[in-house]
């Protein structure tokens, strides 16, 4: 499968503002009015990492420029002033846009060792933040807008006592409900029918209250996904089923990116998957980073005139594109490669 990685890559890079000269990753992006815009995660600070979420703007899907000089979302607007807000996903349903993202309460300090996963430890916050376990544990909801600016929080779309990340809502309406990816860290064991984190499913009528989420799809046999896989990017409706890519890492957390076609009017059905990965971190800017090496995280995609543009955080600190013919990446699928 040829994936063209964009040669201006990382297209996003750290600097310019306080809140985002540390780091920038893992965005969401979409296409209004003609314009791509893009809702950033970024960090001014690895000790704490607070996250914040800022918009830019571009013609092209390559050079973007920034809204506004200052955040559109902080963990301050939500009600925890010592957390961190991640991972957005967004999709329009009807007039209004809708983000998923992932909170933590409080934000945790980091010490990249160049080799593998960031050293960690807790920071001591005022007035009881951080006491309680639950203030360490990642939650996910929806924020929705009107304009890309200007959010309100709607729903917590996960338990706030377990992790529960990579919470991806459906472009559209399926047999008149919402339906959203989940990625639910303590859904392991002969119980949930996974001995790995995996990818789950499920419906809303009103995007507040959530049925019971079933089990979409598992770690298939291969070493890359084998110590977990979860939701990368928003499905994308073809002719042929939903596309979603999702991330798998394997047991020296490399991250790599695969790929499934849903059923269209089912989406727990899996018409097809990649057997192997589609894309691996292969340049400098995907292996070495300020914070983990060897991690390619696509969260945000869009199609234009049939080229399906993926925007992916590589080793948390900064964003690349690379793009692919829908139709040829769809058919790659259904050859079971």
């Amino acid at each position: 499968m040829q994936i063209s990685r964009h040669p201006q890559n990382p297209i996003v890079v750290p600097g310019l503002f306080e809140w985002r000269k540390a780091t920038v990753f893992n965005p969401a992006v979409i296409i209004h009015d003609d314009k791509f815009y893009m809702i950033e995660r970024t960090a001014g600070s690895l000790t704490p990492c607070k996250n914040y979420l800022g918009l830019l703007i571009s013609d092209d899907g390559v050079n973007f420029t920034h809204v506004k000089d200052e955040p559109i979302v902080t963990p301050d607007q939500l009600g925890f002033p010592y957390g961190s807000i991640q991972d957005p996903r967004v999709v329009k349903i009807d007039d209004t846009f809708y983000m998923n993202y992932a909170l933590r309460p409080c934000a945790m300090n980091y010490y990249p060792t160049g080799t593998g996963l960031p050293e960690r430890s807790i920071p001591t916050y005022p007035d009881g933040w951080g006491d309680d376990p639950v203030h360490w544990l990642t939650r996910s909801g929806i924020l929705t807008s009107k304009d890309l600016i200007n959010w309100e929080y709607l729903s917590d779309t996960t338990p706030l006592e377990i992790n529960d990340r990579d919470n991806i809502l459906f472009p559209e309406k399926i047999n008149g409900r919402y339906v959203l990816l989940r990625r639910p860290e303590e859904y392991v064991g002969a119980e949930y029918g996974t001995e790995k984190a995996a990818m789950w499913i499920t419906y809303s009528d009103d995007l507040i209250h959530w049925d019971e989420p079933k089990l979409l799809a598992t770690a298939g046999p291969l070493a890359w996904e084998q110590k977990k896989i979860g939701g990368s990017t928003p499905p994308v409706k073809t002719d042929k089923g939903w596309l979603v890519l999702y991330h798998g890492v394997d047991d020296d957390s490399i991250y790599r990116v695969g790929a499934l076609l849903l059923d269209l009017d089912n989406p727990e059905k899996i018409i097809a998957r990649t057997n192997n990965f589609i894309m691996e971190p292969e340049p400098y800017y995907e292996k070495f980073g300020y914070q983990v090496p060897n991690v390619i995280f696509p969260t945000g995609n869009v199609v234009k005139d049939g080229i399906l543009y993926i925007y992916y955080g590589v080793t948390d600190t900064a964003i690349a594109l690379a793009t692919v013919p829908l139709d040829d990446l769809v058919s790659y699928i259904l050859a079971g490669n």
